[in-house]
């Protein structure tokens, strides 16, 4: 198998707060981002981003990447709560890591093309109607702008 198949599942809009930048620790420079609203839209599942549900916990590398360490909570349309968590990476050349991490820019989808924004999300929930997305492994491609983070969101089949 030399293919990966992937079906979307949802685009995913999160404002985010002032970051709360704690300098350097042994771990790396440790930035945290509390969501303070958001969006998310697909053919299967829309709701919100229940504001300060949680956030990222960001921290720049000694290779000068971002590594993502993120939890939010949704709301689904029709009342379902599901815990998202994901990881990821974002890479930027020195004098483009800046322009990534404005995250109050206008929202620009070329200009992500500057930069390498991947996510893992993961899917917990007891709400039935939604149980399906337990199983899910996804993958994300970001940007940032419009006062936070913009995903689309893809399922792994």
């Amino acid at each position: 198998m030399t293919t990966l198949d992937t079906e979307f599942l949802f685009h995913m809009r999160c404002k985010l707060a002032e970051p709360i930048a704690s300098g350097a620790t042994p771990n790396g420079h440790r930035m945290v981002c509390i969501g303070t609203s958001g969006t998310i839209e697909g053919p299967r599942l829309k709701g919100e981003i229940l504001p300060h549900s949680g956030g990222d916990w960001a921290r720049v590398r000694g290779d000068g990447s971002g590594a993502l360490d993120v939890r939010l909570s949704l709301r689904t349309h029709d009342g379902a709560i599901i815990l998202m968590t994901y990881e990821g990476r974002m890479v930027a050349t020195e004098e483009d890591f800046a322009y990534a991490l404005d995250f109050w820019k206008p929202d620009d989808p070329e200009g992500s093309d500057r930069y390498y924004f991947r996510t893992n999300p993961l899917f917990e929930t007891g709400d039935e109607r939604y149980a399906w997305l337990n199983h899910v492994v996804a993958v994300g491609k970001g940007r940032t702008g419009d006062g936070g983070v913009i995903y689309d969101v893809f399922e792994v089949k």
